[in-house]
């Protein structure tokens, strides 16, 4: 396939996307195959300020855009995913490493962002206030101006949409940031979308680039908050150089996610639970479940089901198999998720099964015995490893389960839900599931994380998009000047 296929997309790469920049270009390769499969420019510095120039002058007309031909170009976007899904799902799975369920699942996913977007610029947006003055005294939200958007490479589209899409739907022009491994899937591909659904030029600008490019996004003053998804140490960056230039920052960081098995489980059940949670694309999410606490009682069953599981999984390329796991995204992220595998080994954790690799296919793991100080179990991997560790009580999971300094999802299996919520009370999560594993999220809910998973900013839903990207004014209107005594 070429860079963009002529017969699958219509007119230039439109709407600020880039095929060249001041910082030269960048080959995009499969890392299933190790292939070229395109080329990309590189934003630089420069480019970041010719887009917020460029931005911050178109968005005032789309602001003053009415709410309903505002909401129709979200549905129209949604409706070009729909009829461009066989181009888009190749791209993620040749560019990304997905599978091609987990392509098709990303799809669906961002469809309904979509959908949940177009709904924003009709809802209310701003309430009436009690006053001493004889006055109007009223609330409401206005558009920042311009967002900022700096998104990873592990769901590129799920991410770039969910901010991108509720920050034009209520008035806004976008800089899109993406990962430069997934500089097509994640961004690129939003520009031809939005063209086609009639986005207005200058409005959202997609702009792959390195740290310099992200920095500069971050600093530029016609930007006026950003929302970024990433890794916990590149987002207390992003949320110190936010806080020296005043700007509103969301911070969507890491997972070290616990799902804790209790003892009145379903085993089967469980094992199912946990080899989905861990192992999804190729445990390369923030929601990933990066510890396994279960029971004592259960906890030897437990680990002979999840690890005939692992051995059983495939793991192939998605643009020429039905692999469940895919590539990891790279050589670096390999050769960190192995040195935690052969390091926590070392340390005395048991391979129950994985721990081997090739090229970047690397077999979903299991670390049985595990404990708290080994590295697998203590870090966040992103990468398909369970660490296994056993508990006795409530107390002693709990203890564990705060142990860690991130705080995004938890999971909780048991046949007492209400047990579940009694643990649950006792973390600090920004999501919590009783009875199913870490890995959730629907276009309609608030999503975020509580400490080194975030600052808990929340994107989804409502009132926290609403939240996310307009500002509060409040305006007092009277039919005469107030007299003063001076």
């Amino acid at each position: 396939m070429e860079f963009f296929d002529a017969k699958q997309w219509s007119g230039k790469i439109a709407s600020g996307g880039w095929v060249s920049g001041d910082g030269g270009t960048r080959d995009v390769v499969s890392p299933a195959t190790g292939k070229v499969i395109g080329q990309t420019g590189l934003a630089a510095p420069a480019d970041v300020h010719r887009a917020a120039t460029a931005a911050a002058a178109a968005q005032p007309a789309w602001q003053a855009t009415d709410y309903a031909a505002r909401s129709e170009v979200l549905r129209r976007a949604a409706a070009v995913i729909e009829k461009r899904s066989d181009v888009l799902q190749e791209w993620l799975v040749r560019e990304a490493g997905s599978a091609k369920a987990k392509a098709a699942f990303e799809l669906h996913i961002v469809t309904g962002l979509l959908h949940m977007a177009a709904a924003l610029p009709l809802a209310p947006y701003g309430q009436l206030l009690p006053s001493v003055k004889q006055r109007l005294s009223f609330e409401r939200r206005t558009p920042v101006g311009v967002v900022g958007v700096i998104s990873p490479f592990n769901f590129p589209e799920i991410l770039s949409i969910r901010a991108v899409a509720p920050a034009l739907a209520l008035g806004n022009a976008v800089i899109l940031k993406p990962d430069p491994r997934t500089a097509v899937s994640g961004g690129l591909v939003l520009s031809e979308i939005f063209a086609e659904a009639g986005l207005p030029e200058g409005l959202l600008h997609v702009l792959p680039g390195a740290a310099d490019a992200g920095a500069a996004l971050v600093e530029h003053p016609l930007v006026g908050v950003i929302s970024f998804t990433g890794s916990t140490a590149a987002g207390r960056a992003v949320g110190e150089l936010g806080a020296k230039h005043l700007k509103h920052v969301q911070l969507e960081l890491g997972g070290n996610n616990a799902m804790v098995v209790l003892d009145d489980v379903d085993v089967a059940r469980a094992v199912s639970a946990g080899a989905f949670g861990s192992f999804l694309h190729q445990g390369q999410i923030c929601m990933t479940t990066g510890r396994h606490l279960v029971h004592e009682r259960v906890y030897d069953e437990y680990v002979e089901r999840l690890a005939a599981t692992a051995e059983g999984l495939p793991v192939g390329d998605g643009a020429t198999t039905d692999a469940p796991l895919g590539p990891l995204i790279d050589a670096h992220q390999r050769d960190r998720v192995h040195q935690l595998v052969t390091s926590s080994v070392e340390a005395g954790a048991r391979l129950a099964a994985g721990g081997t690799y090739e090229d970047l296919f690397y077999r979903p793991t299991v670390l049985a015995d595990a404990t708290v100080s080994h590295p697998a179990f203590a870090q966040e991997v992103f990468g398909p490893v369970a660490p296994v560790m056993r508990f006795s009580s409530l107390d002693e999971a709990a203890d564990i389960v705060n142990r860690s300094e991130y705080g995004l999802s938890l999971s909780v299996l048991t046949n007492d839900p209400l047990r579940g919520l009694a643990l649950a009370d006792r973390t600090r999560h920004g999501i919590v599931h009783i009875n199913d594993q870490t890995v959730d999220d629907e276009p309609v809910i608030p999503f975020g994380g509580l400490g080194a998973s975030g600052n808990g900013s929340r994107i989804g839903g409502f009132a926290a998009n609403i939240d996310a990207f307009t500002e509060t004014q409040w305006i007092t209107m009277q039919s005469e000047i107030q007299p003063y005594p001076f």
